[in-house]
């Protein structure tokens, strides 16, 4: 069988992932690799025996599919031509700035008639992949993802960084439309929101919190589902998978500790977890998602089958994100739009009180420190 080309757009660090594995991905050949940086893309070329180009538009007619892995505000852009030219595409999360792009993507892949793939790498991370005969018709939904300021992604802010993910995920479960959206947020480092608390209600009943942030101390990425048959609380960053399951005599209500004596209360007491909400551990086999991500891009194309996460479930991605934005940017946080609004304002950032809190603003001066961190401009 004929090797597939396969190019990556974009050198930062997922460009360096996506490129590394490429590389050694059995029936791929790796084409090239394309940034505006000289330095990025010479390295990555250098560094995996591949093409450096400067323009993914000299990529055209040298492969058949690519992975576009640049900033955010360029996914539309990148990908719009890249699909003109009849290539299959896999965009990294989020597919685009807007629904409005994601929408353009999506059709122009249908009329072309190629693979358009969102980068949603979570749905190939094996203890979600574990869990899934587990999470149907979900009742109650809890994400939570967060850690530190990574001084990459600067142009999106933690909605479409961070929560994009676990949006896809709530998604690809709830077989209901979104009835409801609650949001606020507040920006901590720049004009983007960096902490973000949302609640979706969907007309199906299901319900999810989902809270993200990227000023957070310690890394999170937790996703608990609570169903009829109990609870699977997964944790995505250690891949583990813990399910919860009621007793039959709890189902059945048979457990009344109000009428109950203190004798029989007592008793239960010492048992009542263990014997009527057990829990216990699923296995859950190693693998890589990136990896998993790749293979599903490759076979859709060589198939003709659906990728795991098609354009379209980005595109509704997306959407869902938007309307939480909205609400982060509309939340008024004294219950009054004559109030302070959105999450850019003084009064937003005291729901986070730090040691301080109690000084005046003229004296609570940012103290910046110099030589740190900066931004390559590449995810």
């Amino acid at each position: 069988m004929k090797p597939l080309r396969v190019a990556v757009v974009g050198a930062g660090r997922l460009g360096r992932i996506h490129t590394r594995i490429l590389s050694g991905l059995e029936g791929v050949a790796l084409a090239g690799v394309a940034d505006t940086s000289e330095a990025a893309r010479q390295e990555v070329a250098a560094t995996h025996q591949t093409t450096a180009f400067a323009d993914h538009r000299a990529l055209a007619d040298k492969i058949d599919a690519a992975v576009v892995a640049t900033p955010t505000k360029n996914h539309c852009q990148v990908a719009r031509e890249l699909l003109a030219a009849g290539i299959h595409v896999l965009v990294e999360k989020p597919l685009a700035s807007s629904a409005a792009q994601a929408t353009e993507l999506v059709e122009l892949a249908r009329r072309r008639g190629v693979v358009l793939q969102a980068g949603h790498v979570e749905r190939f991370n094996p203890a979600f992949t574990a869990a899934q005969p587990y999470l149907s018709e979900p009742k109650y939904i809890a994400a939570v993802r967060c850690g530190g300021y990574s001084f990459r992604s600067t142009d999106i802010g933690a909605v479409l960084d961070l929560m994009i993910h676990d949006i896809d995920l709530i998604l690809s479960l709830v077989a209901a439309p979104l009835r409801r959206v609650d949001a606020l947020g507040i920006a901590l480092f720049s004009r983007h929101e960096d902490v973000v608390h949302a609640r979706l209600a969907f007309e199906n009943g299901c319900v999810a919190t989902l809270s993200a942030s990227r000023a957070s101390r310690s890394a999170v990425r937790t996703f608990d589902v609570w169903s009829s048959r109990g609870l699977a609380a997964i944790d995505l960053a250690a891949r583990s998978v813990e399910l919860v399951r009621p007793s039959a005599a709890l189902l059945r209500g048979e457990i009344d500790v109000e009428r109950m004596t203190p004798e029989e209360q007592q008793c239960l007491k010492e048992s009542l977890l263990d014997e009527h909400l057990p829990r216990h551990s699923l296995p859950v086999a190693a693998g890589d998602p990136l990896t998993g991500e790749l293979n599903d891009f490759v076979n859709a194309i060589r198939t003709g089958q659906a990728p795991r996460v098609p354009g379209q479930a980005g595109l509704n991605a997306v959407a869902v994100a938007e309307r939480i934005l909205l609400q982060v940017r509309m939340h008024a946080w004294e219950g009054s739009p004559k109030g302070p609004v959105g999450p850019r304002i003084a009064a937003a950032a005291q729901a986070l009180r730090g040691p301080h809190w109690h000084l005046q603003p003229s004296e609570a001066r940012p103290q910046v420190r110099r030589g740190g961190p900066t931004s390559r401009g590449h995810e």
